[in-house]
């Protein structure tokens, strides 16, 4: 009964009701097979990425290039922002970021940048890291506000001002595992020496039955990856 209803349910909610969208017009559409054969191909990608071995294979090339260091010698972390909903609600990346952030802050004590300006909202990321950083104990004088990036290559590049004005030669860069590889190297091109510290680990590689049925959330981990794959193409 439970599976029943777990199969019931990957169904009717996105992405399983495209999947039968397109399956029903691959099926329906008999005059002309370009766009049968659309529908049917539309709704295998979706299907794909909506499972999690195909979400897990796009994100293992991505998470596997860091690991956590043991070893934590630098002059500052530095906190990506992954968005924000309000000062003190946070999306999942943004909120693993910080919290890993904090955590690195706690062995070390060292001066913390938050980086993230305002891109969709009236909140920038680092106004509203540095809030709850400070609800979280940290010390005014620790905590560098850094709010005009809209994107990663800003990232570094405000970042590296920031460092070459406090005499900052090397940082530990805390944000989610799979934005890692692309964001070390803005960070290297903008002359700072990197300490990658990732966070946010999205693959589970333990599979059962329930891992080949669509789920939304597979699907927008998947796009995630998918979009950073084409970043660092492009980049």
């Amino acid at each position: 009964m439970f599976f029943l209803k777990k199969v019931i349910t990957s169904l009717i909610l996105p992405p399983g009701i495209l999947i039968i969208i397109f399956l029903l017009i691959a099926l329906l559409e008999k005059r002309r097979n370009f766009i049968r054969y659309l529908a049917f191909f539309s709704a295998l990608l979706v299907y794909l990425i909506s499972i999690e071995p195909v979400k897990d294979l796009l994100l293992y090339p991505l998470e596997k290039s860091y690991s956590v260091s043991e070893k934590l010698d630098a002059d500052a972390i530095v906190i990506l922002g992954g968005g924000v909903y309000s000062w003190a609600s946070f999306p999942e990346d943004s909120s693993n970021r910080l919290f890993t952030g904090y955590l690195v802050y706690r062995k070390t004590k060292l001066p913390i940048i938050v980086s993230g300006g305002a891109v969709e909202g009236k909140i920038s990321d680092s106004a509203a890291m540095a809030a709850m950083l400070k609800e979280f104990g940290v010390e005014d004088s620790k905590i560098i506000e850094e709010n005009k990036s809209r994107d990663t290559a800003q990232n570094a590049l405000y970042v590296a001002k920031i460092c070459k004005e406090k005499s900052f030669k090397k940082v530990i860069l805390v944000t989610s595992a799979y934005h890692m590889k692309r964001a070390v190297k803005f960070f290297k091109q903008a002359g700072l020496e990197v300490l990658p510290y990732p966070a946010d680990f999205k693959q589970s590689n333990h599979y059962n039955i329930y891992s080949f049925l669509p789920k939304f959330g597979n699907f927008a981990l998947s796009s995630k990856a998918i979009r950073e794959h084409i970043a660092l193409i492009v980049y």
